[in-house]
């Protein structure tokens, strides 16, 4: 387990890099840093497992600096370390994995470390399950991942090979009739020069499975070939998978809210996002919605639970995938406004405005405009 520590104070640092190296083997120390300026760049080149950051620091407040690393190295787990209790809520409200008190006790570390241990035993074996021998990546865009290799990226002989293995896929284990791919494909061309196309392509196709590995992934003619159909094998598909392991998570509570983070964060893209493939909007835009629904859960609970910082980290990541969603910005208004934070309130608001004008020439709805005069006016208006 690789760890990075920071902290202002060269004896803490020492104390706790030796109590770990001592006491603890499991940890590896990469770095150690009294400048906290220099921790987001070391981070990002380092990756680790795990920062170990003091909060009070004259230069940048730790908690501070946390967010700043979830989103540069958000796989890395954060520790804080503090010498005043009153910092724990704050911290566990940017989801750190844990907290400790100056002056550190080793056997509390040990509890630490062997709470982080569990928590990436615990992403190793859904990765796993997620990753299987070869897995077909539909999220954003289309790759083949290999659990026993370095991943390259899959060269397609044409864009209509592409899409037609892509479609095979979302057809996978069912025959597609030749007369549906020619519609898709070659909608301009007769039956006898389009069926020269279909062939060729597959060909193109099988060629290109073959030269990557991927024989488990076969295409089969159907019957008198009127179709062909697409066999994956023991191969998985990441968004399959995925929605799998969504469809699974219990009941939100504070137990479980490390795999609904974990579930979201799985979801690495649009399904075939890339691509304009009309025939993919609908799996496309089910799946985006089921992602929503189980955010949206999350960001409920953390508000709910008086965790403002954690909730509005969730409806940032909603506003990336869902830009015009207007409730994510009216969440995050009254989030912000309940921490006393006018600025962030400020910001969502014309951020929301700027987008609906700019890219879709409309205005933010009646509500959240009265919402924000009021607010504007010092109205108490945290009530919703």
């Amino acid at each position: 387990m690789r760890a990075m520590l920071v902290d202002d104070e060269r004896l803490s640092l020492l104390l706790l890099k030796n109590i770990l190296e001592q006491e603890v083997e499991e940890v590896q120390v990469v770095g150690m840093y009294s400048d906290p300026l220099q921790v987001l760049e070391s981070a990002v080149q380092l990756q680790p497992d795990v920062v170990f950051l003091d909060i009070h620091m004259p230069e940048l407040n730790g908690l501070k600096l946390g967010e700043q690393l979830q989103v540069a190295v958000p796989e890395t787990e954060i520790v804080f370390v503090t010498a005043y209790d009153q910092y724990a809520v704050q911290a566990f409200e940017l989801y750190a994995m844990d907290y400790l008190v100056k002056p550190i006790v080793s056997g509390r570390l040990k509890q630490a470390v062997q709470r982080l241990s569990r928590r990436q035993k615990k992403d190793l074996a859904a990765n796993k399950r997620m990753t299987g021998h070869l897995m077909v990546s539909c999220f954003n865009h289309l790759r083949f991942l290999h659990s026993d290799r370095v991943n390259q990226p899959v060269k397609w002989r044409t864009s209509k090979a592409q899409e037609l293995f892509a479609f095979l896929l979302h057809h996978r284990e069912r025959v597609v009739e030749r007369n549906i791919i020619f519609e898709l494909l070659w909608p301009e061309f007769e039956a006898a020069k389009a069926a020269k196309q279909l062939y060729t392509t597959i060909y193109h196709i099988r060629q290109t499975l073959k030269n990557n590995g991927m024989g488990t992934i076969t295409i089969h003619s159907g019957d008198l070939e009127t179709g062909y159909r697409l066999h994956i094998g023991d191969a998985s598909v990441d968004s399959e998978q995925w929605e799998t392991y969504i469809k699974q998570l219990g009941p939100l509570d504070h137990q479980c809210t490390g795999n609904y983070e974990l579930a979201l964060k799985m979801y690495k893209g649009d399904y075939l996002g890339e691509y304009e493939y009309i025939w993919a909007e609908y799996e496309r835009e089910r799946l985006r919605r089921l992602w929503l629904h189980y955010a949206t859960l999350l960001s409920e609970f953390y508000a709910k639970e008086n965790m403002p910082q954690a909730a509005l980290q969730i409806n940032q990541r909603i506003q990336h995938f869902f830009p015009y969603d207007e409730e994510s910005y009216f969440t995050a208004m009254k989030l912000y406004d309940s921490i006393g934070d006018r600025a962030g309130v400020e910001e969502q608001y014309w951020l929301l405005a700027s987008r609906l004008e700019r890219e879709l020439d409309s205005n933010i709805s009646e509500a959240i405009y009265a919402w924000y005069l009021k607010w504007k006016n010092d109205a108490p208006v945290w009530q919703t």
